[in-house]
């Protein structure tokens, strides 16, 4: 994965773009068509590609997909003065289900999953041909770990969705959330054996790919969904005990150059412009995080569209629990910003509090927002010479080892035994790296405030935590009214109608 011949080696197939064409029997054939070309079936070379197109698909993560799973938390708003109405909308928890941005994430994170399961289709054809089982087995492995993953950020965003297992288009169904949580667990079960017992880091052929600690932290996410405690304990523990697995000590560019596959990092997209000013670039779109106007340190960088903002409330909690170095990575400052916290009381504040980085880039004022996110951020003077788009040859941090630690020590309070450590030495190891005073006694309460402190704008993990947790008064903030009926976005009216499948489950379970 760190080498330019992963990054950009093109898949062994190909699918449509389109799933479940407007026909409602499920058996006409025509409906579901993978093409592929002359694969070499008795080749490990193959089979390697066919991995590597497992990768390459969750690699193309849209610009969209994070912000949309993020925007409903309490540390997130959604920037912007009309554009993207419906994007703003969601914020407030008013769902139009024809909103383009409902149907892609939709629709692509499917298509992800469709093509994952095809590809593990086509490597059970290689262990059938005399490729090395073993081998195959952990390839197959990995991909059921990816799509584990997508599939259970699809069901954290829309709830009940399709558990899609096999290529065939009979055989897929709309489940239950607690349903497919439980078989996302079951999945992780049966993958952990055939990966490599490692750190992703650690590994030769492909650097920063999926180990059995992937699969095991996929498990502790799928139960904690399910609130099963001790299934989060058992799994995390495993990774804890591991001692494969540490903190970076330098929080602010975990997120940037410097952070990449650290071995903090047990999932992360790996992006590359390979050192080179012009020529290949694979990246991912950051400009939607980024500041509408700055001033950069190198000039003719790219500024980002102003469209994703940590809110006012998370700041201000920030603030008063002290914080530094994780407010400071998190929250990009504006003059405008500064002046709404001064008004509402805080006008003693750290001196990182400024509109300038520590790098020298100044973000000015600008009207879709008041402060933008420094996760997604890169400082211009990383970016590699010649380049000017915004947090480009930065990596997609997915998932770290703090929120396993997290997860273990909120696991324990709520009644789990675990043999990994108390509750209070996990929360405190990631307290320690923000600078705080440990924790004696730790509570419930206080894991899902460490948990805001440290994953404000990652991957809706806030937002979940509050539905999980029913914290609808956390969700009701700034003129916002959360109630539970809205923890789930509508199914797209674009998929209802394609999809007999999804129209008849919608139909029977309203």
């Amino acid at each position: 994965m760190k080498t330019k011949s992963f990054l950009i080696k093109i898949t062994l197939l190909a699918l449509p773009m389109f799933l479940w064409n407007c026909s409602e029997q499920l058996n006409e054939e025509q409906e579901l068509v993978v093409q592929q070309g002359d694969i070499d079936y008795t080749s490990e070379e193959s089979a390697f590609g066919a991995l590597v197109g497992s990768y390459r698909t969750f690699q193309s993560l849209g610009w969209e997909q994070v912000p949309l799973l993020s925007v409903r938390g309490d540390d997130v708003n959604a920037g912007g003065l009309g554009d993207q109405q419906g994007f703003a909308d969601t914020d407030n928890f008013i769902y139009d289900n024809n909103y383009w941005m409902y149907n892609s994430l939709w629709n692509s994170w499917f298509q992800d999953v469709l093509q994952i399961t095809v590809q593990i289709d086509q490597l059970e054809q290689f262990k059938e041909n005399g490729v090395d089982a073993n081998l195959i087995d952990q390839y197959i492995a990995e991909s059921k770990t990816l799509r584990g993953f997508i599939t259970l950020q699809l069901s954290r965003a829309f709830g009940d969705v399709y558990k899609i297992a096999s290529p065939d288009q009979t055989q897929i169904e709309v489940l239950p959330k607690d349903q497919l949580m439980q078989w996302i667990s079951d999945q992780m079960d049966e993958a952990v054996p055939d990966l490599l017992d490692a750190h992703p880091v650690d590994r030769n052929d492909l650097p920063g790919g999926i180990t059995k600690y992937t699969a095991l932290t996929v498990k502790a996410m799928a139960n904690l969904e399910l609130e099963n405690y001790q299934g989060v304990a058992d799994a995390t523990g495993q990774i804890i005990n591991s001692n494969k697995f540490e903190l970076f000590d330098d929080f602010y560019n975990l997120f940037k150059i410097p952070g990449k596959l650290s071995r903090e990092n047990i999932l992360e997209i790996q992006y590359s412009d390979f050192g080179q000013s012009s020529g290949d670039n694979v990246g991912h779109l950051y400009a939607f995080y980024g500041s509408q106007n700055w001033t950069p340190a190198v000039a003719g960088a790219s500024s980002g569209w102003g469209f994703y903002e940590p809110s006012l409330k998370y700041i201000k909690f920030m603030l008063d629990r002290d914080e530094t170095i994780r407010l400071e990575t998190s929250v990009l400052f504006t003059n405008r910003g500064i002046a709404e916290l001064e008004a509402a009381g805080y006008t003693n504040m750290p001196s990182f509090v400024n509109n300038t980085t520590r790098d020298g880039d100044r973000i000015n004022d600008y009207s879709r927002a008041m402060f933008a996110s420094g996760k997604h951020y890169l400082p211009s003077v990383q970016l590699t010479p010649g380049r000017t788009s915004y947090g480009t040859n930065k990596n997609y941090t997915v998932i770290r080892y703090a929120e396993v630690l997290l997860m273990y020590a909120e696991a324990l309070t709520r009644g789990a035994t675990g043999n990994a450590g108390s509750a209070d030495s996990a929360i405190n190891e990631v307290r320690q790296r923000a600078g705080l005073s440990p924790i004696n006694g730790a509570t419930s309460q206080d894991v899902i405030d460490e948990k805001f402190a440290e994953f404000a704008m990652e991957w809706g993990i806030r937002y979940a935590d509050m539905v999980r947790l029913e914290k609808t008064n956390e969700l009701s903030y700034d003129g916002r009214t959360f109630t539970m009926d809205k923890a789930y976005l509508p199914y797209p009216l674009a998929q209802l109608e394609q999809s007999f499948i999804l129209r008849e489950y919608a139909n029977n379970n309203n």
